[in-house]
């Protein structure tokens, strides 16, 4: 169970100083939970405050009743967080296999790298001996962290707009992905997405905007004014 506690932050920019989240307290311990909202509402930031790669101005983190609010990312992945970014970065010299063995934190086999692979939507054979650099695309090194995701096995993982880059692949396998990765970890998936695919398979919908939580709940309760909110936007850009 993760934990937040007034959890703010304070960003200085060249107009001086813009608070991006304002007292935030979550308590998160379901099976699927999902951050969604407007762009810069505060989404990213947030789940970033959870891994430590941004530190709060101010509040407590909590993960299984432990104060981590001072430990780093790598510590907190000791614990049991992992952490999936928008746009995956690229390694040059460090080959698929290598990120993925890492990413377990034992040396796999070329077969266990391959099944990691395989359930992503990669043809294993052609990627795993390949470099983490320019020749790869967007799609492919995020299904390639995803892989590495899956491989890394965490009680907690956060993933930032997963569905970003992979439009040859079908989101029913990334659902699929999600749902493995649940019911072998028996943990918790934080999901920053705005696709109504992706919130439908939350147990719970979290709206950020302006850096406050402006709606929490079952998806049965929130996912209908996300999907009326979004139908009367479309209609109010196209008659613009």
């Amino acid at each position: 169970m993760l934990e937040l506690k007034n959890i703010s932050f304070t960003a200085e920019n060249e107009d001086g100083k813009k608070q991006i989240i304002n007292d935030v307290s979550l308590t998160l311990n379901e099976k699927f939970i999902a951050f969604t909202g407007p762009n810069g509402g505060g989404k990213s930031t947030l789940a970033k405050i959870i891994m430590g790669i941004i530190k709060p101005t101010s509040g407590k983190i909590y993960l299984d009743g432990e104060d981590i609010t001072d430990l780093s990312i790598t510590e907190r992945a000791h614990k049991g967080l992992a952490f999936a970014f928008q746009q995956p970065v690229r390694f040059k010299g460090i080959t698929v296999s290598d990120i993925v063995s890492l990413a377990s934190g034992k040396k796999l086999t070329v077969t266990e790298v391959c099944s990691y692979l395989s359930e992503v939507g990669l043809c294993a054979r052609e990627y795993v001996n390949r470099e983490i650099n320019a020749s790869l695309s967007g799609g492919e090194l995020k299904r390639i962290e995803i892989a590495a995701t899956m491989a890394r096995g965490a009680k907690f993982t956060i993933f930032d707009e997963p569905e970003a880059g992979i439009d040859l692949w079908s989101f029913n396998s990334l659902i699929k992905v999600f749902e493995r990765l649940s019911d072998k970890t028996q943990g918790s998936l934080l999901i920053i997405s705005h696709q109504e695919r992706i919130l439908n398979i939350a147990d719970r919908i979290i709206v950020i905007a302006n850096g406050k939580i402006k709606s929490d709940g079952k998806k049965a309760e929130v996912l209908p004014d996300i999907l009326a909110n979004s139908a009367c936007s479309a209609l109010t850009e196209k008659e613009n």
